[in-house]
């Protein structure tokens, strides 16, 4: 895909995750991978009106080379790449319900949300929360990296999710069923539900 697809596509896919409410404000950002480095959403740019000239080209070292400034969490898209060479993209939304999952005391650091739908484990699989840090502290970067070989979806707490792919579209497809699953455990919540079983996990997961 040329550079000026991968322009359009992340304004595209940035105006319709704010059109749906999935990221309010500013918050929010989206990189890809292109020849030479990547491409990403600038610092302070709300997702529903980004301009596909503006956006950030960044070298493979992480130097500006063109547009904006980058998004100050720049550093948790790079760390994704770094330690997952199959990764395309990246998104990190401040989605209101995986924001709200990742408050509660409740939930296992090791694996935030239980196995409710086959298609959550398939486009997410497990989710370790990541402990909280102020915002635009790197020591936050070196949290992810211990788990970014491992999960290619983490939530960082009273923050939100960074989801990598392989490509943007199978970046978004994650972290929107992320997100949506996140809203289904908060409508379960003390329901008697009937989560997917061991065995069941186990076959998906294989």
């Amino acid at each position: 895909m040329s550079d000026a697809k991968v322009r359009e596509a992340i304004c595209t896919i940035g105006a319709s995750i704010f059109n749906r409410g999935l990221t309010a404000g500013s918050s929010g950002n989206i990189s890809v991978r292109v020849a030479g480095g990547w491409l990403m959403t600038p610092t302070n740019a709300s997702l529903g009106r980004l301009d596909p000239a503006r956006l950030s080209k960044l070298d493979d070292t992480g130097r500006l080379v063109g547009g904006d400034a980058p998004t100050k969490e720049s550093f948790l898209h790079r760390v994704m790449y770094e330690e997952r060479a199959e990764t395309g993209a990246v998104v990190h939304l401040h989605a209101t319900h995986s924001v709200a999952v990742s408050c509660l005391a409740e939930i296992d650091p090791q694996d935030v949300l239980p196995p409710i739908t086959a298609y959550y484990l398939m486009r997410v699989g497990r989710l370790p929360l990541i402990p909280y840090y102020r915002p635009g502290d790197l020591a936050l970067a070196e949290a992810v990296r211990g788990f970014a070989s491992k999960h290619h979806a983490v939530l960082l707490a009273n923050h939100g999710p960074v989801v990598a792919g392989s490509n943007l579209d199978a970046a978004v497809n994650a972290v929107e069923e992320l997100e949506e699953t996140a809203k289904l455990y908060l409508l379960l919540r003390g329901a008697k539900t009937r989560f997917l079983t061991k065995e069941q996990v186990e076959e998906l997961r294989g």
